[in-house]
């Protein structure tokens, strides 16, 4: 049996008490890091040459549950990202923090209110991934959720149904497998993926967490793991190509959500967490802030979207 290699993060990088924090992501071009809150509808930024004091907040007028670069070629869309926010998929002005929708699945009204968009990612031909799942604030969720796959020119496809909570998502270093997590279900799974056309096949499970902690965003780094956010349990995973856990970081708080790379340290976001116990003594002063580690190896490289391109 192989050893699991261990860290601890004792205290935040940025305090910040939010509520939901999720969508880490590192723009190596601007040396920015940025990330939301998806219940109090805010989207993060900081410079990471100034530190934690350069830290921006936009207010957003709904939810975003992840967002990505743009890679549109056009100028007038020079200062905008992409992300799946309430409704579907939409462009957010980062100075302003405007959402624009490029495409919704639903024309329904009482869809719309019914599902929010949650985690997402963007494979290596440029194609944006992301789930919706029921909106907790409205529904509680079930198996209702969906991810979608936008094309370029984009066209919406339904790529996987009947999931709760669709979360992290991403593919190894050769691109024949994507990886998605269910939270509830503790399963993260594996499917084979064709990069040219985007379809996936051969569903299977690829890792069990085999407890009742729920699996949530993810980073995969060059070795082909997989750095899992335990939600409820305090850590990060790291799992290795064949399912195994490798490594654990251990965080002084309850509900992890998210991992992402800057360099070879990962960026963690956390949410809010409402009670304290003997596990987690110090949970809810810790809950809900955004935290750092390095762990000597770097993240595969994050994508654009290349919309209309």
């Amino acid at each position: 049996m192989s050893s699991v290699a261990k860290w601890t993060v004792s205290k935040p990088y940025i305090s910040i008490s939010g509520t939901l924090l999720e969508g880490p992501f590192y723009e190596q071009s601007k040396n920015e890091f940025r990330f939301v809150d998806i219940w109090e509808q805010k989207l993060y930024a900081l410079d990471l040459a100034k530190g934690p004091e350069s830290l921006k907040t936009l207010d957003t007028s709904e939810s975003i549950g992840v967002t990505a670069n743009l890679d549109s070629g056009d100028e007038r869309q020079k200062d905008h990202i992409v992300a799946a926010a309430k409704h579907g998929f939409a462009l957010v002005n980062r100075n302003t923090g405007e959402i624009s929708y490029i495409a919704r699945p639903w024309n329904d009204d009482d869809k719309l209110r019914q599902f929010r968009f949650n985690d997402g990612a963007v494979d290596s031909k440029g194609r944006l991934w992301a789930g919706a799942m029921n909106d907790p604030k409205v529904k509680s969720p079930t198996n209702e959720g969906v991810l979608f796959r936008l094309d370029r020119d984009l066209k919406l496809n339904h790529m996987v149904e009947q999931l709760t909570i669709p979360n992290g998502i991403g593919w190894n270093h050769s691109n024949d497998t994507m990886y998605l997590t269910d939270s509830p279900t503790g399963k993260i799974f594996a499917f084979d993926f064709d990069e040219n056309t985007g379809e996936i096949s051969n569903r299977r499970v690829h890792f069990d967490i085999g407890e009742p902690k729920e699996p949530d965003g993810f980073a995969i780094d060059v070795e082909g793991c997989i750095w899992s956010a335990v939600y409820g349990g305090g850590k990060v995973i790291r799992i290795s190509p064949e399912g195994k856990i490798i490594g654990e970081i251990s965080l002084p708080t309850r509900n992890i959500t998210c991992p992402t790379f800057v360099g070879t340290e990962l960026f963690i976001t956390t949410a809010k967490d409402d009670k304290n116990d003997e596990q987690f003594p110090e949970s809810v002063q810790y809950g809900g802030h955004l935290y750092r580690i390095d762990v000597g190896v770097r993240g595969l490289p994050k994508h654009g979207f290349r919309l209309n391109k």
